[in-house]
Order: structure tokens, then C-alpha cells, then sequence
């Protein structure tokens, strides 16, 4: 079984250990509104953004098949809930979705599944909240509307509302979704591990393009020697 994810998460886990968190209610009962697709929250209409500016603004999805690591569906807050947050927040979302065992197949398939994962944050759309994802500035900001807010909006109905289109996915077992606005956290040091997670995806689609490849001169070779599974995958691919 594959563990290519797994040391980062780790990592991650013992970013967070200092830091006090507040265990959300898990509900499918959550009663907030999906918009059902894209809509503009301007700037007269907004109560503060997260991650607004040069603030942190971080959001990932990794996978995982340890149980140990997301044994069930959690939501877990760092810091101040929405409805305690009254100007721009630094910010970072980070969901660890836990699939089963040999489920997500091999070459392209499991390529695209981790992505059809990630993709998840595309299609939610929570009235009030909307998510600013800059790909190439691997940035996720997200605008926070005043009727949401004055409606009792909070991460407890993200959360779930997340939770709930992740488990659309007939692979999800589990997932822990972790929301961070913390200002005393180490968010550089959570963007370093986000980037290898990434990369680490990027890695996976390399050896699947090309799998003549010289790993010598590949410049994703130093991800291939620290991940475990990585090279599995990469010469079993060859083999095959």
C-alpha cells in the first residue's frame, strides 16, 4: 500500500500540536444554503476576507489509506470561528481524505482520482462564502459575506458542508478538515509542507507522461528519494 502523502501529513500533525483547536459538531444537518454555482460577494457587501491581501491564504487536500492518521470525520478549528473574526484574517484549510485501501487504482486512474479529490473545492458553493483559488499564486482566499454572518454562518456548516461533497465520492471513508486562523501560527512552515504535497502530485503525473525518463537529471528526483511509495510506483509503471 502506497504511503505517498503520509510522512507530510505527519509533518503537519506536529505543526499543529502546540496549538489549542476546537473540535466541531460533525452533522449532515448542517441547514446552510449551497448556492448551487459561482456567485459575487463584492466588496460593499463583505464583512473581511480570509487570507485578504498579503495575509497567509493557504488550502490543500491530501490523501491518505492510514487509518491511524483520519480515523473518522472530524472538523477541527484553529483559532477564531467566523463569527469572531471583525477585519482580515490570516487563513489556511488543509482536508486529509482518507480513501479505501487499493481503491484508487493505478497510472492515470489514480492520478486523476487524487485531482477529482482535490477538485472538490471547485463545486461548493456556501451563500456568503466565496473561495478566491489562485492556482498559480497557490493561493485559496475566501470573501466572507455580512447576511451570512449575521445569519449565524461559522465553519461548523463549512466543515460539513465540505465533509458532505467529499463523501460524493464513493472511495471516501474519512476525512479531517482542518481550518486554521490562528495569527500565531507558522503558516511559511505549513506552506512548505503544502508545496511538497504538491509536488508530490506533480511527481506522480510526471512518471506517468513519461516513463523513459533519466531520473539523474529529473528535477522532481529529490521528492522521488523521500517519499515512500514513489518509487514504487515509478518503476512499477516501467515495468509495466
Amino acid at each position: 500500500m502506497m504511503k505517498l502523502y503520509d510522512d507530510v501529513i505527519k509533518e503537519i500533525f506536529s505543526l499543529l500540536q502546540p496549538y489549542f483547536s476546537q473540535r466541531m459538531e460533525v452533522s449532515r444537518r448542517h441547514s446552510w444554503k449551497d448556492a448551487g454555482k459561482e456567485h459575487m460577494i463584492l466588496r460593499n457587501d463583505m464583512a473581511y476576507e480570509l487570507g485578504g491581501g498579503n495575509l497567509p491564504a493557504l488550502g490543500s487536500m491530501m490523501i491518505t489509506m492510514e487509518e491511524s492518521l483520519v480515523p473518522e470525520d472530524e472538523v477541527l478549528l484553529y483559532g477564531k470561528d467566523l463569527g469572531e473574526i471583525s477585519a482580515d484574517s490570516v487563513y489556511a484549510r488543509i482536508a486529509l481524505v482518507r480513501v479505501k485501501k487499493d481503491s484508487l487504482g493505478e497510472g492515470n486512474d489514480l492520478y486523476q482520482e487524487i485531482r477529482r479529490l482535490e477538485y472538490v473545492k471547485y463545486h461548493l458553493f456556501p451563500e456568503g462564502y466565496m473561495m478566491r483559488i489562485s492556482a498559480a499564486g497557490e493561493r485559496e482566499m475566501v470573501r466572507i459575506g455580512r447576511k451570512a454572518l449575521r445569519k449565524g454562518l461559522g465553519f461548523f456548516q463549512i466543515g460539513n458542508m465540505f465533509l458532505e461533497a467529499y463523501h460524493r465520492n464513493p472511495r471516501t471513508e474519512a476525512v479531517k478538515l482542518i481550518f486554521i486562523t490562528d495569527p500565531k501560527f507558522p503558516y511559511q512552515e505549513l506552506e512548505t509542507q503544502m508545496k511538497k504535497g504538491e509536488q508530490i502530485t506533480k511527481a506522480i503525473d510526471h512518471i506517468l507522461k513519461d516513463l523513459a525518463m533519466d531520473c539523474n537529471v529529473c528535477s522532481l528526483k529529490q521528492i522521488c528519494d523521500e517519499v515512500e511509495g514513489m518509487k514504487e510506483l515509478h518503476f512499477g509503471t516501467v515495468r509495466k
